[in-house]
């Protein structure tokens, strides 16, 4: 059964994996992953390359290479078992599938292994993962606008995700966090996306380190009022993120979504109708460095 599940898992998402694989980016990096498989099986040209097999065959998988496919396969496989969409999937297949191909270009021949190492750097530079374009119900921040969409409205709850768009993590979070927005989204209840690579004042007053190192990349915050309530991941002293991993399932859980939902729907509500100010919070606050706890602001209806 433990078998079956990947696989069927698989077969379920296969249009989708379909529509991925022919972009032009996951083409090219299907063709440059498959590289020395290409080379070493192809006629005519693996006849010209060296071997260590017994049987002098230039055109088979020595030992060593054997040895270092399944290495890489293990690997895969344990970097996979934290995926949470295609494209993460996708993207750690390719990742370690081109490691591995530097590794045996370059005991192959030091000149196709500098030849192929060349291709990724290019490659790297100039082409860059699709974008999630899909539709969703987010509103996008700078840093002139990000403050005063947030204490606009105090009823308002706003869930703003802290990205950077060379991110390999934000760009696979892209679908997860669209799909929630259609789902929750709602007058009390409202969903941003601010890149912080691009605005370094917004990372610095909101304390989201951009740095690959710190792994905050994406973060979740929920603010009430203007003021933060929760965030995710947590940040430790040190700066570094406290392992989370963000799927849909833990994200409703923790930002208690359904709960917010609820109450955030009453803000549709005709005009006429009244609303006070309800005396607690769903979340506890959050304290803020030298400055006093932030007052909970939900509404609910009356």
């Amino acid at each position: 059964m433990a078998l079956l599940t990947p696989l069927f898992a698989f077969l379920y998402h296969l249009p989708q994996v379909y529509k991925w694989l022919l972009k032009p980016y996951y083409i090219a990096s299907l063709f440059m992953s498959v590289a020395f498989l290409l080379v070493r099986k192809t006629p005519g040209i693996c006849e010209h390359l060296s071997t260590q097999r017994e049987d002098g065959n230039s055109c088979d998988f020595d030992w060593r290479e054997v040895e270092i496919l399944m290495f890489l396969s293990a690997i895969v496989m344990m970097k996979n078992r934290r995926a949470i969409t295609i494209e993460q999937h996708l993207g750690n297949i390719i990742l370690f599938s081109k490691v591995a191909n530097v590794i045996l270009f370059f005991r192959l021949d030091i000149r196709l292994g500098l030849l192929y190492l060349t291709l990724c750097i290019v490659f790297l530079m100039t082409c860059k993962p699709p974008l999630y374009m899909g539709p969703e119900y987010i509103k996008y921040f700078s840093d002139k606008t990000i403050d005063d969409e947030l204490e606009k409205d105090n009823r308002v709850t706003w869930i703003v995700e802290f990205f950077a768009n060379w991110s390999p993590e934000c760009q696979s979070f892209a679908s997860v966090y669209a799909d929630l927005s259609l789902k929750y989204n709602c007058a009390g209840l409202k969903f941003g996306k601010v890149d912080i690579g691009r605005y370094s004042e917004v990372s610095k007053k909101y304390r989201v380190s951009t740095s690959p190192l710190s792994k905050q990349l994406p973060s979740l915050v929920l603010f009430q009022g203007g003021k933060e309530v929760m965030r995710r991941p947590q940040v430790d002293k040190k700066g570094r993120a406290v392992s989370w991993t963000f799927t849909e399932e833990n994200i409703i859980r923790e930002f208690n979504l359904n709960e917010l939902y609820q109450k955030s729907k009453k803000l549709d509500k005709p005009k006429g109708e009244k609303f006070e100010r309800p005396t607690e919070s769903v979340f506890a606050p959050v304290p803020e460095e030298e400055e006093p706890e932030a007052e909970t602001i939900t509404k609910d209806l009356h």
